[in-house]
């Protein structure tokens, strides 16, 4: 259902209509634009790796856990202003809209600054902690340095997308998306290609596609005649809704923050074996996106869509959101894990033709693929839960699974149950599968709904 201005749409809400529909037409521009920003992010490696080599594309790929770690907790902060967005649209509040759009960008600007000198100041020294390989710890901290630069453009960009989603115009974002992905692979090919530039042209063409995707964001909310606009002159912290804004994304930030520690941990595993193992591993992250972030586009749909009819009030769209929202990821991860699986090396082979190399990501990719299903059902269930406000449990259960979990394996069962990689590859299915029973658990029986069931039980 849509309101409207003058005849220019103002706010995509989901509170009506076909729950399939509204949320796989939702979910299909979060998933091509996170697949678009997947694209460009995997040009880099392709690029990287056929143009300048192997321990380039080790560089590259040693960085990746690094850069999620500096962005986790503006994530968070951009996934609790989504949900206070959407639950102020959902009940029609929109001085409340006002306060919040306004907040969360002036919020993402002093987060994005401060990720820009942490990163640049802090790069090198993290990767020598994680124990890079001499022969790619150089590039992969020139790679990382240049990356931070851009990191204001990166947070602003994911805050705004937040905004937009949250208002269900996620087309928007896939526009943006498209024109950063261009922008990003047309500069690999100047840069990496013709002017041999190496990683430091891959870090400049991410960074400026950033900045494009941020900037046209930025540009439409200052010109949307709809309640989420966004007037520049009044941006400023205001205190309790920022307070909000953290209150609810701190639970989710500190999820991904702890859980991209973990991922550093695992990271710091694989570079025991090798360059070569860096490289493929690397290569098949690339691979791993095209699961990962449809996975996580169908739980930001979810939270998005929980978020309007919580603040509605209705109970049964939330509830079927639900099952809509896990048999989405299901179907689609059980499709993309049978061809991933079935065309495994001719997939790494795009990246390197060192045949070491793609042994370790197609290795990979039987490990991981055919339990993609598994980690849809984790994440579906915690974007609807979040939908309600409700981050703490979300992030209890993944933190405990996709961190704590994940630390002792690799402190007590790595070590006296495997000598080869193997032992790694092996880690992430189990963790999800831990993930998801304990989030299973908490829908089932949680109190999750309970304020709308008295709310329900008052009228």
């Amino acid at each position: 259902m849509s309101t409207e201005t003058a005849g220019r749409p103002k706010t995509a809400l989901m509170t009506e209509g076909n729950i399939w529909k509204t949320l796989f037409f939702f979910s299909v521009p979060l998933i091509l634009g996170n697949l678009l920003q997947q694209m460009y992010n995997t040009a880099d490696s392709i690029i990287v790796g056929n143009c300048v080599g192997s321990i380039a594309l080790a560089a590259v790929g040693s960085g990746t856990s690094l850069i999620y770690l500096l962005i986790a907790f503006s994530q968070g902060a951009a996934v609790g202003a989504g949900v206070i967005v959407a639950q102020h649209l959902g009940s029609g509040d929109r001085k409340g809209v006002q306060s919040a759009v306004h907040t969360a960008l002036a919020l993402a600007a002093v987060l994005g600054l401060l990720l820009t000198a942490g990163g640049i100041a802090f790069s090198r020294p993290l990767l020598e902690k994680m124990g890079s390989p001499d022969e790619v710890l150089p590039q992969a901290a020139r790679y990382l340095q240049l990356y931070s630069g851009g990191m204001l453009f990166n947070v602003v960009y994911n805050m705004a997308a937040g905004i937009l989603n949250a208002a269900g115009n996620s087309r928007r974002s896939l526009l943006y998306l498209a024109a950063a992905a261009v922008t990003n692979i047309v500069l690999d090919l100047i840069l990496i290609a013709g002017l041999g530039m190496g990683v430091e042209g891959a870090a400049i063409a991410t960074d400026v596609s950033q900045a494009v995707s941020c900037v046209l964001a930025l540009r439409f909310l200052t010109r949307v005649d709809a309640d989420y606009r966004v007037e520049l002159r009044q941006l400023r912290l205001e205190r309790r809704m920022a307070l909000r804004i953290i209150t609810i994304g701190l639970p989710t930030g500190i999820q991904n923050m702890v859980i991209s520690f973990s991922n550093i941990l695992v990271q710091a595993s694989v570079n025991g074996y090798g360059a070569s193992a860096i490289a493929g591993f690397s290569a098949y992250l690339k691979v791993d996106g095209f699961n990962i972030l449809p996975i996580m586009s169908f739980s930001m749909a979810a939270t998005t869509f929980v978020g309007q009819n919580y603040g509605a009030g209705r109970l049964d769209r939330v509830k079927k959101g639900m099952w809509v929202t896990l048999a989405m990821g299901i179907l689609y991860t059980a499709c993309t894990g049978v061809l991933l699986v079935l065309f495994d090396r001719q997939i790494i082979g795009l990246f390197v033709h060192d045949e070491a190399v793609i042994d370790c990501g197609a290795l990979a990719i039987h490990y991981f693929c055919p339990f993609y299903f598994i980690l849809s059902i984790l994440h579906g269930l915690a974007g609807t839960v979040r939908g309600t406000g409700r981050t703490i449990p979300p992030m209890l259960v993944l933190l405990f699974s996709l961190c704590l979990f994940r630390v002792a394996w690799i402190e007590l069962v790595l070590p006296r149950s495997f000598q080869t990689i193997d032992g790694i590859f092996l880690l992430y299915p189990v963790s999800w599968a831990v993930g998801a029973v304990l989030m299973v658990l908490y829908a089932w029986k949680g109190k999750w709904l309970d304020d709308l069931h008295a709310a329900a039980g008052a009228n």
